[in-house]
């Protein structure tokens, strides 16, 4: 990137967040880097000129307004948003509590809704940013044992595919990052939950599905600091994609989905296209 520019990042405490902000700062940016503890993340990411570290709770609407106007004050604007804050509940639907799928989905979508909300009057006022959002492949194909995280990155795609028409007359883009299986933090204790097991009827599996999980853990094919690479790529990318497939195992599950919905179309077409209303 030629230009210097305010990256606000989300989850920067670890996993894939630390290696975007290492990057944003490597490449000459300012870089508002952010987590629930703000020590982790100052630890995480080092010393910069160019580099503040501001306390955020995705979850909390006013910590977001204020991490934004501590970013405002500080360097003047923000320029690329990345939401990349998140964590995951695993487990069989049925023995997933009510809880734990709401707390899914207040961190994993309710989250970057509630920063980006706080973001997106800085940017209007600008008339120009950039908002990134890390979904997952999880985000476009569901998977056994992933329902609730599948639910909440589903609707992240959603709602980023929504917003982007919304905010681009404000010179305001959008890119979904749909990873798929990288050595992130994602798998370790601090941030993936199970399910408490009730019902006998799943307990084979469950046991199978937990020791790969555990297994994949560090050993994840994908490298994260690779993707911050590619991610400064796209954000000086004139427009910058709307969509980035990150990793030969999500490239794989996209074309598969792909090739599942034709699959759809054409039975549908074949079977039910006279269910459409044809006007006398």
């Amino acid at each position: 990137m030629t230009d210097k520019k305010v990256w606000f990042i989300t989850g920067a405490g670890r996993g894939m967040g630390v290696d975007i902000a290492r990057a944003a700062l490597a490449a000459g940016n300012a870089v508002v880097a952010t987590g629930r503890n703000p020590e982790a993340v100052a630890a995480a990411v080092g010393e910069a000129d160019d580099l503040i570290v501001v306390r955020l709770d995705v979850t909390n609407p006013q910590d977001a307004e204020a991490a934004a106007r501590v970013a405002l004050d500080r360097f003047g604007s923000i320029d690329i948003l990345v939401n990349n804050a998140g964590n995951f509940y695993a487990g069989f639907f049925e023995e997933l509590t009510a809880e734990q799928m709401e707390r899914q989905l207040t961190t994993t979508l309710i989250g970057p809704m509630n920063v980006t909300r706080a973001v997106l009057p800085i940017m209007r006022k600008q008339r120009s940013g950039h908002i990134i959002s890390v979904s997952s492949s999880a985000g476009f194909a569901g998977f056994e044992y992933g329902t609730a995280y599948a639910a909440s990155k589903f609707g992240v795609d959603g709602w980023m595919e929504s917003l982007a028409p919304e905010v681009e007359p404000f010179g305001i883009n959008t890119t979904i990052v749909n990873p798929g299986f990288f050595r992130t933090e994602l798998l370790t204790p601090e941030s993936t939950n199970y399910a408490p097991p009730s019902i006998d009827d799943y307990a084979d599996r469950r046991s199978a599905l937990i020791a790969t999980w555990n297994a994949q853990n560090g050993k994840q094919s994908g490298d994260p600091a690779k993707l911050a690479q590619a991610l400064l790529t796209i954000a000086s990318e004139e427009p910058p994609r709307r969509r980035f497939i990150a990793g030969a195992d999500s490239i794989r599950s996209t074309e598969q989905k792909v090739a599942d919905l034709q699959a759809d179309i054409d039975l549908n077409r074949e079977r039910f296209i006279s269910l459409d209303v044809v006007e006398a």
